[in-house]
């Protein structure tokens, strides 16, 4: 959004510059008008129904004014040229419908087209071009031609670039797409344009009309050509997003992956991602601001037909809007205030809604039929991709997890492990990494006096009462049987000896509550046990990370276990 100061400012520029431009050019330049008001009017009406079909690349329109502006400048001296294509830019800004917020387009277009009208005229005359008969054939109107046409693409692009760093405060890139169409425009138009001219040398109005339908057609055959352009690049992408989608990805990585890439694809400031929780409501798991100038929305959370996102939910049916007034009626809305187009759709997998996606825009219009249609492909790529890695991630949990405590298994340890100690070596980074590994003791006689059942009992409650301890300290896994396992990484030994001592008392001190006991009263019994603690330390105690494991082993089995029970012991070399 353009701030209102240089909005003012445009306006002022304008004032001052325009009208004493017209007049000094008036005065000043050759010009030629005879009794020719109606082939000056038929220019004027070619100029404004090719401005009517502009190309619009990365939000920038590009229309074809220059060819037939180009022949009336040669005709009729630069006065006239620049009437008709400001008249022409009126017809743009019509088309393109430039609301009351963006009225400062009006100066800005219309200055940056005086000057480029200026200097390419300046150019064409200064290489020695003449206003009136001239003909192709010769080499000292080639060159002036060939200057007005460079000085015309050049100095466009240039204004155009500077006005988005300064007016719009943008960073875009001095070549992009729409330089390339700028280029393949002006080449294709102004050639026409000088046929245009000859034309009308030989035939009169006749002439205008002969080569300006053509004109009009090329316009609109170039406006098509981008059109397809652009679906066939909207679908290229649309497959590409739908492949990466298919990947082994996580319910995270998907929405971040399809929120990435659709706010890249199309016109999108602010992305909005519900969950639908027990049908009861819809919970905000992803805002995401393309500025990133506003925090998480304090609200939420949507119940059926509130807002935009609940209305979407409460139908099952796509909700868009073309502009701010349209939905301004909806109450208890939390969208930004510079927000215009928007568009929400609801996810279904199937036949029930799982998510609401809420796309919005601060241009008005912004979303075109085309990225509609494109849009309904990529919602089912989504929720395809939403429901494969809810099962990813199911199967991934049961083969990483132990269906007993919920813990990571031996199997993911060992693994995780390992590469841990690949990427530390890696990235030739020194570390220091500690590992607990704890028995129960006297386990196999609590199994045999109460049952295999009271002990998984225990071995679920020891399992919470480490993840209360541990907490993110740590990686925690059930190593097997009764036998528990935590990798400390950035712990050294005497912080390992204090953290493994606070598991010992913790553990110790735990009242476990048994109900599935098999003694002959059914009552719950509570009883206490306690734990043989081994602590190794990388690199004091070891170089190789089966080493970590075996020699904490052997701490727990020889410092601990053979001295006690209920004891914390450091591997000693």
């Amino acid at each position: 959004m353009v701030p209102k100061s240089k909005q003012i400012a445009l306006w002022i520029a304008w004032v001052c510059i325009w009208p004493a431009s017209l007049t000094l050019i008036y005065f000043q330049w050759p010009h030629q008008f005879g009794d020719d008001q109606l082939a000056i009017l038929s220019f004027g009406l070619i100029m404004c129904i090719v401005a009517f079909f502009p190309l619009i690349v990365n939000k920038t329109p590009i229309f074809f004014v220059h060819g037939i502006g180009f022949a009336v400048f040669l005709n009729y001296g630069l006065f006239v040229e620049i009437l008709l294509t400001q008249f022409a830019i009126l017809v743009v800004l019509y088309r393109v419908r430039v609301g009351r917020k963006d009225l400062y387009r009006i100066p800005l277009n219309m200055l940056m087209f005086l000057f480029v009208s200026i200097m390419s005229a300046y150019v064409y005359l200064l290489l020695g071009g003449r206003i009136g008969s001239i003909y192709l054939l010769r080499l000292d109107e080639l060159i002036p031609i060939a200057g007005y046409v460079l000085t015309v693409f050049i100095s466009n692009h240039i204004l155009l670039y500077a006005f988005r760093r300064v007016i719009f405060e943008q960073k875009p890139k001095l070549v992009d797409k729409s330089l390339w169409w700028e280029f393949i425009t002006t080449i294709v138009v102004l050639p026409v344009g000088f046929v245009l001219y000859m034309m009308y040398q030989d035939f009169g109005i006749f002439g205008i009309y002969f080569v300006g339908l053509p004109f009009i057609s090329i316009s609109i055959i170039l406006m098509l050509y981008h059109s397809s352009n652009s679906i066939n690049y909207y679908l290229q992408q649309t497959s590409e997003i739908g492949h990466q989608l298919t990947a082994e990805l996580e319910v995270n990585e998907v929405i971040d992956l399809f929120v990435e890439r659709v706010t890249k694809l199309l016109p999108v400031d602010y992305t909005f991602v519900y969950d639908v929780v027990d049908d009861d409501h819809l919970q905000l798991i992803r805002f995401y601001d393309v500025e990133q100038k506003l925090d998480f929305p304090e609200k939420d959370q949507l119940k059926k037909n509130e807002s935009i996102s609940g209305t979407a939910w409460a139908t099952n049916k796509v909700v868009n809007y073309h502009t701010k007034k349209d939905w301004k009626h909806l109450k208890d809305v939390y969208l930004p205030l510079q927000g215009e187009s928007v568009i929400s759709f609801p996810i279904e997998r199937k036949n029930k809604t799982v998510a609401v996606i809420t796309l919005l825009s601060q241009q008005k219009r912004a979303f075109e039929k085309s990225q509609y249609m494109i849009l309904d492909i990529l919602k089912n790529h989504f929720a395809v991709a939403l429901e494969n890695a809810k099962n990813y991630e199911k199967t991934k949990n049961q083969s990483e997890r132990d269906q007993l405590t919920d813990l990571y298994n031996y199997r993911f340890f060992e693994d995780y492990l390992e590469k841990y100690f690949y990427d530390m070596k890696q990235a030739k980074r020194t570390e220091t990494i500690s590992l607990i590994l704890l028995d129960l003791d006297r386990f196999k006689s609590i199994n045999d006096t109460y049952g295999h059942q009271s002990g998984n009992e225990i071995l679920k409650g020891l399992a919470q009462l480490l993840q209360q301890v541990v907490c993110d300290k740590g990686v925690l896994a059930r190593f097997g049987g009764e036998e528990f396992v935590i990798l400390l990484p950035g712990y050294n030994q005497l912080q390992t000896l204090i953290l493994a001592e606070t598991i010992r008392n913790a553990i110790e001190r735990e009242t476990f509550t048994l109900t599935q006991h098999i003694l002959e009263d059914d009552c719950p019994i509570e009883i206490h046990v306690t734990a043989s603690i081994g602590v190794a330390t990388y690199p004091d105690n070891c170089e190789d990370p089966y080493d970590l494991i075996r020699h904490a082993d052997r701490a727990m089995y020889v410092g601990a276990k053979q001295r006690g029970r209920n004891k914390v012991a450091v591997y000693e070399n």
